[in-house]
Formats: structure tokens, C-alpha cells, sequence
């Protein structure tokens, strides 16, 4: 049963169809059913079942002979659509009784097809209820072939400016009369007629736009050429009045055909979808050479979306063009992919050769970066960028001359500045990324924190700033022991970085395996650290990652290879005054790489020089006398109020992993049992877990367990666990903040109980419970 089969009327409907199956023969009656084509004329008029009644379906194709001769006859029913309009037809229909046939609504949709509401909804939304598309349609929860098919008759029966007209509406143009009338050769009246018209077929909705099906309909039957001549057509009236061409635009990509209303649309396109943008604008050159200004607009486009080898390529192009006026806008382009790449000094010339107003800015920033006193103040226009320009040049300049809040406030407010731009700026650092920086280099972690979401959310700086704000909340939770979220982070943004984010990357990889005594993993990253810093020339916003790589060397015992950037990086920090803000973290890098050598005058030398900046700042104050604490502790001189008061303060400063390790490493080195008690309940506190978890751990170390080999203690399972994944029993004890002869212990007595014959025995049985 098809669903004209079960034709759905509403009351006056039927109630009219009732009136003229019961009318007698005598009776004059005269009834219009006028409707757009689909809306189920003939099947109503297949309802009547009165043999007196004389029923006309199509009466709008009839001549006026035949449409006058009908005047005569008492009982008559026409269906008819509203267009053309026919004298002869309004004459006979007047006094009719009109019956009038709406499209179907979504429950009808749901009671015609007897089907699921996912289903009618479906349908309703592709046919907006027109009985013969819902036919056509049917219970389908996607649009075939075939239903796009039995479009083909209906549009091959229509005159060629109708088709022109539908084709011009599937462009998104069917209610814009002004380029109709230009496409038709038509004035307004005969566009309006055509309109009527498209009306009639049943194929527009109500505010004149194509049925969805219809649409696709439309776009699948025409021809490929005509669609393409005719979105030419209308792309072009629309420049020429203009107006927005990006949606006319963007269907005829890759057809082969370029020219200006491609330009046009790739800068309607730049700020919100780059990507797109640089394809259109290859698509205007038509495969040939692009002009200056178009080669210079795509460069933009590429390096917005993070083609920095194509923006480099397109830019080089223009500057070496001679006595082109965009050699300048390039010049930025290429300084911008560039500072991306991590090569900042040849950034800031490029930036200085193109001498505009923000490149001056940025120019500023990269002197400093580079170990460059800048004092000059280069006016900037009145716009977002030029505003926060001035202003990261300004808080860059305050971070080096010791004004550390005054540097953090005024970053802070530059990226909010720019947030209302989001991703349609190009830049070759954000102040968020700079403010977050800032923030961990002085203890403000909820600074770093608050901006850095804030940019992730807004999307300031588009695609080419997106991965180095992640990595920043990475190492954000980094510093905070959140190792598995750090991990996770970065992860999720996993991809072919460019060197001054694979940089951040890689020290993360490496950061995260120290932490967690992974040393396979830290030895597989190694050679990869080795090279990202010799792919990143030192400057002072990289500083993080060489504290995390001098660690790390230190631990693999290679500090020879990382030796020589090591001294790039104090030769850098002397040339712009030794900035305790910058200096005070490296340094604290240093000391940690020093006391894992165990280097003690190299560790003595920098809690020396972050004693001398103490005086500078809080942070500074912090790390200076958790740096003395620390060496005590590893002397042996363990002060327990002491330590307490510097793992709590550099815990308030965002260093929550270095604060629960100090507690740990004190704890496990001094002979009071009741400070060592103390201060792992402060370093399981810090690391975020409850004293109370520490309770039942202790208990389940002393309390004897039953004796059944296939059960070990919680603690029990958590040094298998390690000393399995290759620990040593020293790392063990320091991630579990005990000392290493309790770890021998533990696996002594696991020996003891499984009746292990040797070692490699009871990492065999180890490995089995455990799977």
C-alpha cells in the first residue's frame, strides 16, 4: 500500500469531500482544489466517488474554450495549480468553494508512513510535509539515487528560464531579485512571474528556498557545466555589487576555473576558515603565477592554517619581487612562520626590514627574546592587534627589568584584548602564551592557568597558536604532578610540530618519565630531546624545556651534549642583566640536574645565585630557601619544621611535584620516626593524596598476611608493579616515598612467601599474578 493509498485529509477537508459525494444530481456545486504541484490534488479527487460529479484535474493546462465550456455543468469539481493564471480559469472558479491543501505536518509525516519519529523526522525535514515528496521518499532514513532520479522528468518538462531560476535558488540566490533579473535578462515583474512559478512545481518552501530534497535534487540532475556557468554568472553580478561571494564561490573549488571572484572569496574566507582560503586562492591563479597581492593574501591564508612551508615559499616569492608594494606584508608572513619555527633572531630582522607598526612591536619582542635591550616604544594603530601588540612588547620589556607583577598584569591584559579576534590574527606569539610563561616563571599557576583556558576557548591565534597553548596547560599540570592528565594533553595534540612546539613536546616526554622514574622511556626520548634542541636556537621563551633536558641529562649522565646550549642560555641571561624573573627557574633546573650528579659545588653554586635574586621576588624568596633546604636534606640534615614550611610554600607557587619530593626525599633520610611519619603525610598530602590511604598502606607493610602465595599486600603489589617496569630499588623508593631498604624488604619477604628459588624466579611468579 503506497501512502496515496492512505491520503491523510484534516476535518474541512473531508468535511467538504462528504458534501460533494452526497450532493444530488440536481444540485450546483462547485468546488476548487488549487495547489502547488505534489500536494495531493489527484489523489483527493480520486476520493470522490459521486458519478454525478464532473472532476477536471489539471485544469490550469486546459485552453479558455475548454475551460468555458465547463461553466455549463452543475455538479463540477477543478483541481488546478495557482500558476499560470488564466482568465478564463478565475472566471470559472469564481463563488467556488476552495478547498485548501497545506503540506502535511510531522505528525501526518509520522501517521502517513506509520514509522518511527527518528524516521518521519527524517523525512519531514527533507520534504517539509509535500505529500509527493514524502511518497517519493518514503520510510527512507537517507536520500538514494533513485529518489533523486524520479526528479529528472519534472525538471526536463520545465522551460529554460525556470530551470535557470532553480539552479540560481540551489546557489542560494532564489530571493535575491536584483541578480535574477540580471541572470534572467528579465525585469522584476517577469522575475517574479518565473518565481510563481517555481511555487507551482511544489519544489519551494514557503520563504521561497528549495526544499532540502528538491536542493539536492537539483544539484545532482543539472548538468555539471550549466551549474558552473551559471554560479560564474551570479558570483560575478555579486562582486560587481558588492557583495558576498564566498557561498557561490565555494562549490565551483577544483572545477578548474579561477579569476577575481576566487580573491574575493578566499578574503571573505581568511579569518574564520584559512585552510579554505589558501584554497582559493590557488584556485584564482588557474594553475598560472599569482600577482604580488594575491601571492602575498595566500602566504597569510597558509600560515593561518599552519602551512608554514607553503607561507614561507609564497612570502619569499613577493619579497623578492622587486619594487612590490607587498613585499612588506610577506616580509611579516615569513617573520611570523619563522618565530614559529623557532629561528626568533632571523624573525625579528624580518620584522625590522618590514618596518609597519606591528612588525616594529613584534621586532621589539625578538630582540629582547634574542638577548637585545629594547627600549623603544613604536606607535601602533588604534585596532585590537595593534593594542595588544604594544602591550606584549611592553609586559616582555617589564619581565626583563624586574617589574614581575607589573609584566604579569600587563599580558594579562593584552591577550584579553585580543580574545574578541579569536584565530583571525596571525601572529608569531600570542600574550597568552606569553603571559602563561611569565606566570610559571614567577609562581603564578592559576594565572597561567585562568589565561591559557581562556585562549584555548576563544581560540585566539587560530590553528598555528592552538598546539603551543596546549602545551603550556600540559606543563601547567606538569609542575602539579598530574602526570597522567600532562600525558594526556599531550597527547591529544600529537602531530608534526614545528621546532619551537615540538621543543615544549619533547621536554613534556621527557618531564613526565623523570617524574615518574621511567628511565626506558626517558632513554628512548633522549636522542629526540638532543635534536630538538639543536633544530631551536636558544632564546628566553625556551628556557623551560632546557631545565627538564639538563635533568634528564644528568640522569643519563650525557650533560656533555646539552653543555654548550646550556652556556647559550647564560650567555643570553647576562646579556639582558641576569632577569631574576627568567633566571631564577633556570637556575632551579640546575640545581636539580646538579644534585642528581651529585655535584654538590655545582649545586652550591646555583642555590647561590638564586639566593642572590631572593630579594627580587616572593617566587624567588620561595626557591631560594627551598634550594638550601633541599641541600641539607641531601647532605643528611634534615629539619623537619623546616622542610615542611618550603615543600608547603613551593607548593603554593605551582611547583606541587618538586614540593611532595622534598618532603618524600627528607623523609627518607632522616632516623626520626616520627618526623619521617610527619613529612610523608605532608608529601602525600601535597602529591593529593589522603594521609588516611598512607595509614592502611603503613598497616598492610607490618600486619603479616595470610599465607597464600597468590595474594600480596597493597603495597606489596605496588613495588612488583615497579621493580617490573625496571626500577631500581631506589627509584622505587623514592616514587612510593620509602627508602630503598624497605623496598628490599618487601621483595625479600614476596621471595620468601611464593618460595621464589632465585630472582628472575620471582619476577617470573610476579609477573604471573600480577599479568
Amino acid at each position: 500500500m503506497t501512502t496515496r493509498d492512505r491520503l491523510v485529509l484534516d476535518a474541512p477537508v473531508r468535511g467538504v469531500l462528504d458534501r460533494i459525494n452526497d450532493a444530488d444530481a440536481g444540485t450546483r456545486l462547485r468546488v476548487v482544489v488549487a495547489a502547488p504541484g505534489g500536494y495531493g490534488k489527484t489523489a483527493l479527487l480520486s476520493e470522490i466517488t459521486n458519478t454525478a460529479v464532473r472532476v477536471v484535474d489539471d485544469a490550469h493546462l486546459l485552453d479558455d474554450a475548454s475551460l468555458r465550456a465547463l461553466a455549463a455543468e452543475p455538479l463540477l469539481v477543478l483541481a488546478h495549480r495557482p500558476w499560470p493564471r488564466r482568465a478564463a480559469l478565475a472566471e470559472l472558479t469564481h463563488g467556488a468553494v476552495v478547498v485548501p491543501l497545506a503540506p502535511l505536518t510531522r505528525d501526518q509525516v509520522r501517521e502517513l508512513l506509520n514509522a518511527g519519529k527518528p524516521v518521519a523526522d527524517f523525512v519531514y525535514a527533507q520534504t517539509l510535509g509535500v505529500p509527493r515528496f514524502v511518497e517519493r521518499l518514503g520510510a527512507a532514513t537517507e536520500v538514494s539515487a533513485d529518489v533523486l532520479a524520479a526528479f529528472r522528468a519534472e525538471l526536463d518538462w520545465l522551460d529554460p528560464d525556470l530551470q535557470k531560476f532553480l539552479i540560481a535558488a540551489e546557489a542560494g540566490a532564489g530571493q535575491r531579485l536584483d541578480l535574477l533579473s540580471a541572470l534572467l535578462d528579465k525585469d522584476f515583474d517577469e522575475v517574479s512571474d518565473i518565481i510563481e512559478a517555481a511555487r507551482a512545481t511544489g519544489m519551494l518552501a514557503e520563504d521561497g528556498t528549495l526544499l532540502p530534497l528538491a536542493l539536492r535534487a537539483v544539484g545532482s540532475l543539472t548538468r555539471t557545466e550549466r551549474r558552473i556557468a551559471v554560479r560564474q554568472k551570479l558570483a560575478q553580478l555579486q562582486l560587481d555589487r558588492g557583495g558576498p561571494v564566498l557561498d557561490l564561490v565555494r562549490p565551483l573549488l577544483d572545477t578548474g576555473i579561477g579569476g577575481p571572484v576566487f580573491v574575493a572569496a578566499a578574503r571573505e574566507a581568511l579569518s574564520s576558515d584559512p585552510a579554505l582560503a589558501a584554497r582559493l586562492f590557488k584556485a584564482s591563479t588557474g594553475g598560472g603565477t599569482p600577482s604580488a597581492e594575491t601571492a602575498a593574501s595566500w602566504a597569510t591564508a597558509s600560515a593561518m592554517a599552519g602551512d608554514l612551508d607553503g607561507a614561507l615559499r609564497l612570502a619569499d616569492q613577493v619579497i623578492s619581487a622587486p619594487d612590490s608594494p607587498h613585499r612588506r606584508t610577506a616580509a611579516e608572513v615569513a617573520a611570523v612562520a619563522l618565530a614559529h619555527r623557532g629561528q626568533l633572531a632571523r624573525s625579528t630582522e624580518l620584522f625590522r626590514w618590514a618596518a609597519t607598526p606591528y612588525a616594529a612591536a613584534f621586532a621589539g619582542i625578538g630582540l629582547i627574546g634574542t638577548g637585545h635591550l629594547f627600549e623603544e616604544t613604536p606607535p601602533q594603530p588604534p585596532t585590537m592587534l595593534g593594542g595588544a601588540a604594544s602591550l606584549m612588547l611592553q609586559g616582555v620589556r617589564q619581565s626583563v627589568a624586574g617589574a614581575e607583577t607589573a609584566a604579569l598584569s600587563t599580558l594579562v591584559r593584552a591577550s584579553s584584548m585580543l580574545e574578541p579576534a579569536g584565530g583571525a590574527v596571525l601572529l608569531p606569539d600570542s600574550p597568552a602564551a606569553l603571559a602563561a610563561l611569565v606566570a610559571l616563571h614567577c609562581g603564578e599557576p592559576n594565572v597561567a592557568e585562568s589565561v591559557l583556558d581562556r585562549a584555548v576557548e576563544n581560540g585566539t591565534g587560530g590553528v598555528l597558536m592552538s598546539v603551543r597553548h596546549r602545551l603550556l596547560q600540559a606543563w601547567l599540570h606538569m609542575l602539579r604532578g598530574n602526570l597522567a592528565v600532562a600525558r594526556e594533553t599531550l597527547l591529544s595534540v600529537r602531530g608534526a610540530f614545528e621546532p619551537r612546539d615540538w621543543i615544549f613536546a619533547v621536554a613534556l616526554e621527557v618531564g613526565v618519565a623523570r617524574r615518574n622514574s621511567d628511565l626506558a622511556t626517558l632513554r628512548r626520548t633522549w636522542e629526540q630531546a638532543c635534536e630538538a634542541v639543536l633544530r631551536h636556537p636558544v632564546d628566553l621563551f625556551s628556557l623551560l624545556p632546557l631545565g627538564e633536558f639538563a635533568a634528564a641529562a644528568a640522569r643519563l649522565r650525557d650533560q656533555e651534549r646539552l653543555a654548550p646550549h646550556l652556556a647559550q642560555a647564560s650567555a643570553l641571561l647576562r646579556s639582558l642583566g641576569n632577569p631574576p624573573l627568567w633566571a631564577a627557574q633556570v637556575h632551579w633546573g640546575l640545581l636539580h640536574a646538579a644534585i642528581i650528579d651529585e655535584n654538590s659545588a655545582a649545586a652550591e653554586e646555583h642555590a647561590a645565585a638564586l639566593a642572590a635574586c631572593r630579594d627580587s621576588s616572593r617566587y624567588c624568596l620561595i626557591l631560594s630557601g627551598a634550594a638550601e633546604c633541599w641541600l641539607d636534606v641531601v647532605a643528611g640534615k634534615v629539619d623537619a619544621d623546616r622542610v615542611e614550611e618550603a615543600a608547603r610554600s613551593l607548593h603554593a607557587v605551582g611547583l606541587w611535584w618538586d614540593a611532595s619530593r622534598l618532603a618524600g626525599q627528607a623523609a627518607i633520610r632522616t632516623s626520626d620516626r616520627q618526623a619521617m611519619v610527619r613529612l610523608l603525610d605532608c608529601a602525600r598530602l601535597l602529591q593529593g593524596r589522603p594521609v588516611s590511604a598512607r595509614r592502611a598502606s603503613e598497616a598492610a607493610d607490618v600486619v603479616p598476611v595470610a599465607e597464600d602465595a597468590g595474594k600480596l599486600s597493597d603495597r606489596e603489589r605496588e613495588v612488583a608493579q615497579l621493580v617490573l617496569e625496571g626500577m631500581t630499588y631506589r627509584q622505587v623508593g623514592d616514587r612510593l616515598f620509602i627508602s630503598a631498604k624497605t623496598v628490599e624488604h618487601h621483595m625479600a619477604r614476596m621471595r620468601q612467601r611464593l618460595g621464589s628459588t632465585s630472582r628472575s624466579d620471582l619476577l617470573g611468579q610476579l609477573r604471573h599474578i600480577l599479568g
